[in-house]
């Protein structure tokens, strides 16, 4: 496990999806978020993944799809209306993968 790959991609996890979350939040309505947060937000997850391996350098692929298994049990989380735990604990679970998966090129970055 690189420690370093950890935490640089929960971090520019975590990053993206705030930043990608406040736009969302500026330009949709509330309503939008109510019928359609169930598929935009799992895909604004696993964007913000791709950007999170472009940034990285790691396997697009393979980030994508950790980035899917590291977001299923954040669903708990929204069940249990603690939703933005959910995301923090998924990044947490995604860095663990991605530094699982990922080479050493990070290191250098």
């Amino acid at each position: 496990m690189n420690p370093a790959i950890f935490f640089k991609s929960v971090v520019v996890q975590l990053l993206a999806v705030a930043v990608v979350s406040i736009v969302l939040a500026v330009l949709l309505p509330g309503s939008f978020f109510e019928s359609w947060g169930w598929l935009s937000g799992p895909a604004a997850w696993l964007l913000c993944a791709a950007f999170t391996a472009s940034v990285l350098r790691l396997d697009p692929a393979r980030t994508v799809f950790g980035a899917a298994l590291a977001g299923l049990p954040s669903i708990l989380f929204v069940v249990l209306g603690v939703h933005w735990l959910g995301a923090v604990f998924a990044a947490v679970l995604f860095g663990a993968w991605c530094a699982r998966t990922g080479r050493g090129s990070v290191a250098e970055a």
